[in-house]
């Protein structure tokens, strides 16, 4: 993937989706080869100094800490970023950038008017927009994406694209995500890679898999895309 780029991993149920997120991101070992970032092999580090390399992710089911605020949840991942303990949270107002930055995130997934509501009371779209944050909260280079728009309606998945269409444009980010809804794999993506059975059967613009007759047959389906 080149720098800024936004690639959609597209494919049926099984097709390892989620396989190669784990892999990529150091919850599953590969079984060969390797995972090289930003110049560097990465492949066999534990999830935490990946994370450290400038990974960012975010999973099909959301991952946030539903007792605690909006605002905390944020702090919490700035805090493991700037290496402080959960014994510094009392003190966390002390730490005026921590706090700045915990605001400015929440701003830009637009979360600022509900920092202080328990996380828990959140919708489901609000909710992924949190676990987002706390993504960003890392300082990613690269922010990886299991399904972000999964579960919500469709006003919010058109809410939350246009959401990552902002901060990756905003920030520079390299985008990586599998998704489900065609619509927004094909409206969004720079370069899209199709997967079937843990193998990679098409890779390409949004046109050249649109046109890719492997992929009608393997996936897509000829009435989707003509």
């Amino acid at each position: 993937m080149a720098k800024g780029e936004i690639r959609a991993i597209i494919g049926p149920n099984g097709a390892g989706k989620s396989t190669l997120f784990n892999v990529m991101t150091g919850l599953l070992p590969p079984d060969c080869g390797q995972v090289i970032f930003n110049g560097a092999r990465i492949s066999g580090l534990p999830p935490h100094r990946i994370i450290r390399r400038g990974i960012g992710r975010s999973f099909q089911i959301t991952n946030i800490f539903p007792r605690m605020s909006v605002f905390e949840n944020v702090q919490v991942a700035l805090f493991a970023m700037h290496r402080k303990n959960r014994d510094s949270f009392s003190a966390a107002r002390k730490f005026g950038g921590i706090e700045e930055e915990t605001l400015f995130i929440l701003d830009e997934v637009g979360l600022a008017d509900k920092t202080n509501s328990p996380a828990s009371v959140l919708s489901h779209g609000d909710q992924k927009r949190l676990e987002i944050a706390i993504s960003l909260a890392s300082r990613p280079m690269l922010l990886m994406l299991d399904e972000p728009t999964a579960g919500m309606s469709r006003f919010e998945s058109r809410s939350t694209v246009e959401l990552l269409k902002k901060i990756a444009a905003a920030q520079g980010l390299t985008l990586i995500f599998t998704e489900h809804d065609m619509d927004i794999v094909f409206g969004i993506s720079h370069k899209i890679t199709v997967l079937q059975q843990g193998t990679v059967i098409a890779d390409g613009t949004p046109e050249e898999i649109r046109n890719n007759p492997e992929v009608k047959r393997a996936y897509l389906g000829e009435e989707i895309l003509d």
